[in-house]
């Protein structure tokens, strides 16, 4: 009769691949992509992301399925983030407009922080019209 020889198995541990969850962004684009990147790199449920931003959950759930968030949200949301998601404008008007953007002001609260009836920046934030050259330096002083 053949005897077996004796000798242990080892077991080997192969790390499994990570498959992200569908919907996972690598390279996110939009602020809706960012947001549900973080969260998912976070480990958090939507209703979790919901108490840090206070809003509700249902909100969350929208703005990652592309409902943008209103403006007051926004300097919540980058918060969370991390960063601020898009890139700032060259031009004077567009750094205004991305200045509006990022701190999730209206276009009231804009006028109170810059000193210019609202009115005159939203003609000039939607391309009625131009602002004048003394309003111009004004703008480039107060976005420095």
């Amino acid at each position: 009769m053949a005897t077996i020889p004796n000798f242990s198995i080892e077991t080997v541990s192969v790390p499994r691949a990570v498959v992200p969850p569908k919907g996972y962004q690598v390279n996110p684009q939009t602020i809706a992509q960012h947001l549900r990147k973080r969260r998912i790199d976070l480990g958090l449920l939507q209703r979790q992301v919901a108490e840090v931003i206070g809003v509700n959950k249902d909100s969350i759930y929208n703005w990652e399925r592309g409902i943008k968030p209103e403006l007051r949200f926004m300097p919540k949301i980058i918060a969370f983030i991390g960063h601020v998601p898009f890139e700032e404008p060259t031009d004077i008007l567009g750094r205004l407009a991305y200045y509006k953007r990022i701190h999730g002001l209206s276009y009231e609260g804009l006028g109170a922080k810059v000193g210019i009836h609202y009115e005159q920046l939203q003609a000039w934030l939607t391309g009625r019209k131009r602002p004048s050259r003394k309003n111009l330096i004004r703008l480039e002083d107060l976005l420095r």
